[in-house]
């Protein structure tokens, strides 16, 4: 909401893009067939985009509970048996993959999920999460795991769940004005929570949740965290 506050409210991208809104994982699928030319897309994907390049000081990331990618679960994490997979995102299903066999130490089976697969989630059988559908249902089941939190306390270092990545050399004049889009969105949540107001949250929710839960700055130790996830993402 905070990105597309700020790239819908610059004269300048609106007059020098065709902006298209779509799950993280359809942003991905448009890059690596060069149906666009910059994406927010999950990091897991960056290694299959032809010429990729992170391209702006901004992500979406967390250092601590991220609330929106949970592991929903009636038994605790050892007694898991199969895991329904969320079909949204790439970076989740990885991590939580990464969780399984290097933190928790836990074999279960990986499902790919179709539509409505939060129904099969009962007993040993849990489900990834992610999404406004993680304010929606978490509270139903008795382990909300949240994998961003799971991850700092496997790696003692923040997660990166997706980054702005363009698959072609994108013209310097533009990326400055990209930025200072994204940067003013980041800004203004007041203004961001005004114009996209939620109906699965309360707005005082969603204000903490984008000020607090959600992190914007690409640093250099969220670059570092990347790269680590992404080492241990090609073997699993």
């Amino acid at each position: 909401m905070p990105f597309k506050y700020g790239l819908e409210t610059s004269d300048y991208i609106i007059e020098n893009s065709i902006i298209s809104n779509d799950i993280p994982s359809e942003c991905a699928r448009k890059l690596i067939h060069d149906e666009a030319d910059i994406g927010l897309v999950p990091v897991a994907a960056i290694p299959e985009i032809p010429s990729a390049e992170i391209i702006s000081d901004y992500c979406l990331s967390s250092n601590g509970n991220v609330e929106t990618v949970l592991l929903l679960s009636d038994v605790p994490v050892d007694r898991i048996e199969r895991i329904y997979l969320d079909y949204h995102s790439r970076t989740s299903v990885k991590l939580v993959k990464i969780l399984c066999r290097y933190y928790w130490r836990i074999n279960p089976e990986f499902i790919p999920a179709s539509e409505n697969y939060e129904k099969n989630i009962q007993k040993t059988v849990a489900g990834l999460v992610i999404g406004d559908r993680a304010f929606k249902i978490g509270k139903q089941f008795g382990y909300q795991i949240d994998l961003s939190n799971e991850w700092i306390k496997f790696k003692n270092m923040p997660f990166v769940f997706a980054a702005w990545v363009s698959n072609k050399k994108i013209p310097k004049k533009y990326l400055i004005e990209f930025n200072k889009s994204i940067k003013k969105g980041t800004s203004e949540i007041d203004n961001v929570i005004n114009s996209y107001s939620s109906k699965i949250i309360s707005d005082a929710h969603l204000k903490s949740y984008l000020t607090e839960s959600i992190r914007y700055e690409l640093d250099d130790k969220k670059r570092e965290a990347i790269n680590v996830f992404l080492e241990l993402a090609a073997k699993v």
